[in-house]
């Protein structure tokens, strides 16, 4: 699978193969998306099928600005324009009413579509010359790592996307914060980009969550997710007893003592400093390179549940989760 450098000449060629009904891999500022024209249901479909994703968990769809917005959503709120004027473009999805232009697929049947603008050239660039919403999950398989470079893609969708657009590494690392509005508030669906402090300081007020859902209304709300091809466990839920350090990695975070982890055969540091924004943009770029090594389980930090750490933590837990997983759904 060729990757190809974001130019114009690539992003217009990468159009002509959505206005084909086929799927492009193309970078946002969170993590890769696997795209595809989100009013075709069978294009819509081919996305569900490449990455092995169950039918229950619905798309995002990708905008250029809130007149697109207006044609695939039939009511935006004053409190989701609110939003959109601090947030947007960037790492915000909204799950709105959508409209009868979107095909039930891309919903997962539901009567709301999730809907963001990436604050990304080249993802703009791709929508506004694709003329449509462009659906686009992350460019993974179902349950397993998000890609935050061009090459994390053609690891796990080798033969399944019809063209890479290469934009580099991403500059957030992870998924976007969803929210919708129930009741005249907005609730968070998902952690990502956007800490809730932020939307919570913008606001005025305190904003619930549901985060966790058997029967999802948006990505991101499942129990299993994220997850790397080796174990992954948190480092005080360890019996380091029965660790063979020798095939055994660290993924720590901030001011560490010298000798913490000098058993382990690898040792990565989401931030030294404590910096989030570090660590979430490091956050899968490192657990790619650790799955990619010799071993057998990463040990990794917990990270305190605070602005993006929410974020970061959701991930981390949801990778546990996945190796904790009953046998029956193994």
């Amino acid at each position: 699978m060729k990757i190809f450098p974001a130019t114009e000449e690539n992003i217009r060629n990468a159009v002509e193969l959505i206005r084909k009904g086929k799927l492009i891999a193309f970078p946002t500022e969170t993590v890769y998306g696997l795209g595809a024209n989100g009013l075709d249901p069978i294009a819509a479909a081919s996305i569900f099928a490449a990455k092995a994703r169950p039918s229950f968990n619905p798309l995002i769809l990708h905008v250029t600005g809130a007149e697109m917005m207006a044609q695939i959503c039939s009511q935006i709120p004053e409190s989701v324009l609110k939003l959109m004027s601090r947030f947007s473009p960037g790492p915000l999805t909204y799950v709105l009413p959508k409209s009868e232009t979107v095909p039930d697929i891309v919903t997962s049947g539901n009567p709301t579509v999730g809907v963001r603008i990436p604050a990304h050239p080249v993802a703009l660039r791709l929508i506004e010359l694709a003329g449509v919403p462009v659906a686009a999950p992350s460019a993974n398989k179902f349950n397993k790592l998000s890609p935050t470079d061009a090459k994390h893609v053609a690891k796990q969708l080798h033969g399944e996307v019809d063209m890479i657009l290469d934009g580099g590494m991403t500059t957030i690392g992870v998924e976007s914060t969803i929210v919708t509005e129930r009741m005249g508030k907005i609730v968070i669906l998902r952690h990502g980009g956007v800490p809730k402090e932020e939307i919570e300081e913008f606001l005025g007020y305190r904003v619930s969550e549901t985060t966790d859902s058997a029967r999802p209304d948006s990505p991101g709300q499942l129990k299993y997710h994220y997850a790397p091809a080796i174990r992954i466990a948190f480092r005080d839920e360890t019996d380091f007893d029965r660790i063979n350090f020798s095939r055994a990695a660290a993924l720590r975070f901030g001011k560490t003592g010298e000798s913490d982890d000098k058993d382990f055969r690898l040792v990565r540091n989401l931030s030294v400093t404590g910096d989030l924004r570090e660590a979430s943009s490091n956050l899968f770029r490192y657990l790619h390179e650790l799955e990619n090594e010799d071993i057998e389980i990463i040990v990794a930090d917990k990270i305190e549940p605070a602005g993006l750490g929410k974020a970061i933590m959701d991930r981390l837990t949801k990778a546990v989760n996945y190796y904790r997983r009953p046998a029956d759904l193994k």
